[in-house]
């Protein structure tokens, strides 16, 4: 079944209980701050209160927020990022993802998946999270940038970003892969959806970060063949998570382009001006969410893409 949309007005978020710095991905999340100036209390206070305000404004826009509180136990501190371990598709089909981080493993619940498929009647469960046995990983829309309406999936590959995963994903869906090198100060970049945004018909990206001038030729002809208009960002921006942005639609059918403050404040006037061309900008503040957990707005979003086309 050919996706027929590219983005959703139904999110899935869910509601931290321990919000926090994880050492373990800090391994090789260069977005992640190590001066840890907050206890771990004040750390999921302020992430709490900055979670509650994200809700209410996407809710404002006329979004439709699904929130789910998250289990206390075990001690989730990343569980307020769910695009890492759980997709939904447009054919009833609902993924599982394998974690670089043992703790992050413990965020796959059966009850917010049984919760999905009872109330949105997705019917296919697909797991990978048992390639973790061979050390293999593919972090859900962190790993992967989906262009849902072409079928192309582009990913910078990274110890979190599996090649033969990405092959897997892609004869299932029935997607064409681009996948490249993209690295920030000699560091591979973790995730591909901290330096790239895919809308619907446009595309912000650090192409800067992509080194191989090859790999630069075959993602701008494909973004040329499916007619995106390209927005680039700065490696510096990409640093103030400028890449890390979501486009949703309310229940009105107005896009929005969802993004932290921070990223926001790095963009320029002309910047903004090209995405506000495609859809309205909500900024966010969530600066303790994106200090210690190293992941933005985006990050924090399931898009729920119900069967059947089937929207709320």
């Amino acid at each position: 079944m050919k996706n027929t949309k590219q983005t959703t007005s139904t999110l899935l978020m869910i509601r931290p209980k321990h919000f926090g710095f994880n050492p373990e991905t800090a391994e090789n999340n260069t977005f992640q701050s190590k001066e840890l100036t907050d206890s771990p209390d004040e750390m999921q206070s302020k992430a709490l209160k900055e979670f509650d305000h994200m809700v209410d404004q996407l809710r404002n826009a006329k979004i439709h927020v699904l929130v789910i509180e998250d289990s206390d136990e075990p001690n989730k501190p990343d569980a307020i990022f769910p695009n890492n371990w759980i997709t939904t598709h447009e054919d009833g089909s609902l993924i599982t993802y394998p974690m670089f981080s043992k703790i992050r493993r413990n965020e796959r619940r059966e009850e917010v998946i049984n919760h999905l498929e009872t109330d949105f009647l997705f019917s296919n469960r697909y797991a990978f999270e048992h390639y973790e046995d061979e050390h293999q990983f593919l972090e859900g829309t962190g790993s992967m940038v989906l262009d849902r309406v072409n079928r192309i999936v582009y990913a910078c590959l990274s110890p979190r970003t599996s090649i033969e995963l990405l092959d897997k994903f892609a004869v299932l869906k029935g997607y064409e892969v681009v996948r490249f090198k993209a690295q920030s100060a000699g560091v591979d970049i973790y995730h591909t959806n901290v330096m790239m945004a895919m809308g619907h018909d446009f595309v912000v990206i650090c192409m800067d970060a992509i080194g191989d001038e090859e790999d630069k030729e075959v993602v701008l002809s494909m973004f040329k063949k499916t007619g995106k208009e390209v927005v680039e960002i700065t490696i510096e921006q990409m640093n103030s998570f400028a890449g890390n942005m979501l486009e949703v639609e309310s229940l009105e059918g107005e896009p929005y382009m969802v993004m932290s403050e921070q990223a926001f404040n790095a963009l320029t006037d002309h910047q903004i001006s090209k995405i506000s061309n495609h859809a309205q900008i909500l900024a966010v503040p969530i600066d303790t969410i994106e200090k210690y957990g190293g992941g933005s707005a985006r990050c924090m979003i399931t898009e729920i893409f119900p069967p059947g086309n089937k929207f709320l």
